[in-house]
C-alpha cells in the first residue's frame, strides 16, 4: 500500500473557517481536543494550554481565536521565553518617549495591539516574578500602565497562556506565583503528545507531504509500506514539529516522487520499535512466585483508571482508548464496581464547569475550521465524544 495526498484538498481554501496550519487528528484523544477547543471559543476566560514542545499549543490557541467571537480582530501572540526580561515589559506593555535609554519614540506594546482580540503568551512559565505580578494585574483589572507612564490603559483582551512545563511543580518550587497560575488556568487545556495518538501519524504525514509538495510545486509523492510503518513505530520526541520537519527534507531532497525507507534518517531506523512491544524480560517472576490473576487484575484496572482520566471520565472515548467495544467496557466497570466511581463531578462544583467538556452537539461544526481534507479525518460524529 501506498499513501498518496487527497486531491480534494484543494477544497478546504473554501472552507468558512481555514486555518492556515490546522490542528490534523481524528484519533480518541484529538477528539477530546477539538471538543475542548469548540467550548472554550465561546468563553472569554483565561485558557491555559499545556503540552510537550511540538504539540501544537499555538495552533490550538489560534483556533481558539478564529472559533471565538474575537476572530475578526487581532491574535498576537509573544514567546515570553524568547525575549530577555529587560525588554518583556516593554514588548507587552509598551513604553513612552524617554522612558529609558533609546526610547526615541513612544511605542504600543503587545495588548494594546491586542485590544479587541487575543494575546497568545506562549512559554508562560519562563516569565520573571516581576511581569508575573504586572500580568496578574492585568489580567484582573484590564488596565495597565506603560513603561515610564503614570496613566492606566485599558484593554479588551482576551489571554491565552501556554506551557511545556509542569506549572503547578514550578509553583512548589517557588518559581512561579501561585495566584497567578489559578487566574491563568481558569479554563486548562492539554494537547496529548503524538506518540499517545499514533493513529494520527498517516494523517499527519499525508498533510505535510500535501503542503510542502505544493510549496516546492511539485507532484505528489508516495510513501512505500515499509517506510509508512517505520513512522509509525517511531515514538516521535519532538512530537508533530519533528514530524513535519522530517516530511519538508524528504519532499526537499526527493527527486522520483516516492519516498522509500533508505531515505530515512538512521534515528528513525534505529529507534522505532512499537509503543506497547514489550518482552518477556520486561517483568521478573519473583522467585516466591506471583498470584497471576490477581496480577493482571492490578493492571487491567490501573489501564482503565488511566483511561479515564485521560478523557476525564468519558466511557465512549476510554473504551476507545483501551481497544473496547463502549457496552464491553460498561459491563467490565460494573463488574468491577467502578461505575459510580467514574461519574463526573457534581453539575454545580467549579471542576466538573471548568474540566467537563459540553455536549458536542452544542459547538460549531469542525468540518468548518478543521481544513484537513474527508480523508484526513475521521467522520464519525463528534457528539460521541461525550457521554
Amino acid at each position: 500500500m501506498q499513501l498518496e495526498i487527497a486531491r480534494e484538498y484543494a477544497a478546504v481554501a473554501s472552507s468558512e473557517i481555514n486555518l492556515k496550519t490546522p490542528l490534523v487528528g481524528s484519533s480518541a484523544p484529538m477528539r477530546i481536543v477539538h471538543a475542548l477547543i469548540a467550548k472554550l471559543a465561546n468563553n472569554n476566560a483565561t485558557v491555559l494550554i499545556s503540552g510537550e514542545s511540538g504539540t501544537g499549543k499555538e495552533l490550538a490557541a489560534r483556533a481558539i481565536h478564529d472559533l471565538s467571537p474575537r476572530r475578526g480582530q487581532s491574535f498576537v501572540p509573544v514567546n515570553c521565553g524568547a525575549i530577555p526580561e529587560e525588554l518583556l515589559e516593554s514588548e507587552l506593555f509598551g513604553h513612552v518617549r524617554g522612558a529609558f535609554t533609546g526610547a526615541l519614540n513612544a511605542r504600543q506594546g503587545r495588548f494594546q495591539l491586542a485590544h479587541g482580540g487575543t494575546l497568545f503568551l506562549d512559554e508562560i512559565g519562563e516569565m520573571s516574578p516581576k511581569l508575573q505580578v504586572k500580568l496578574l494585574r492585568v489580567l484582573q483589572e484590564q488596565q495597565f500602565e506603560p513603561v515610564g507612564s503614570d496613566h492606566g490603559v485599558q484593554v479588551d483582551v482576551r489571554v491565552v497562556a501556554a506551557t511545556n512545563r509542569d506549572l503547578r511543580a514550578v509553583v512548589r518550587e517557588g518559581k512561579f506565583r501561585e495566584d497567578l497560575f489559578y487566574r491563568l488556568n481558569v479554563l486548562p487545556l492539554e494537547l496529548p503528545a503524538l506518540r499517545d495518538r499514533e493513529s494520527d501519524v498517516p494523517l499527519l504525514i499525508r498533510y505535510f507531504l500535501q503542503l510542502h509538495g505544493s510549496r516546492k510545486g511539485q507532484p505528489v509523492l508516495r510513501v512505500e509500506t515499509s517506510t509508512l510503518e517505520l513512522l509509525e513505530k517511531y515514538r516521535w520526541p519532538g512530537n508533530v514539529r519533528e514530524l513535519e520537519n522530517l516530511i519538508e527534507r524528504l519532499v526537499v531532497m526527493n527527486d522520483d516522487g516516492i519516498i522509500r525507507a533508505s531515505e530515512l534518517p538512521d534515528y528513525v531506523h534505529h529507534n522505532s520499535v512499537p509503543q506497547h512491544h514489550h518482552t518477556a524480560g520486561d517483568v521478573s517472576l519473583p522467585l516466591e512466585g506471583v498470584d497471576l490473576d490477581g496480577f493482571l487484575e492490578r493492571i487491567e484496572n490501573g489501564f482503565i483508571q488511566q483511561a479515564l482520566k485521560r478523557t476525564r471520565g468519558n466511557k465512549t472515548t476510554a473504551a476507545e482508548l483501551l481497544n473496547l467495544n463502549r457496552t464491553t467496557f460498561i459491563e467490565r466497570l460494573r463488574k468491577k464496581g467502578m461505575l459510580q466511581t467514574v461519574r463526573r463531578p457534581a453539575e454545580g462544583s467549579l471542576t466538573a464547569r471548568q474540566n467537563s467538556p459540553a455536549p458536542v452537539e452544542s459547538g460549531p461544526n469542525f468540518s468548518s475550521w478543521n481544513a484537513v481534507p474527508s480523508m484526513f479525518t475521521d467522520q464519525q460524529s463528534l457528539a460521541d465524544v461525550t457521554v
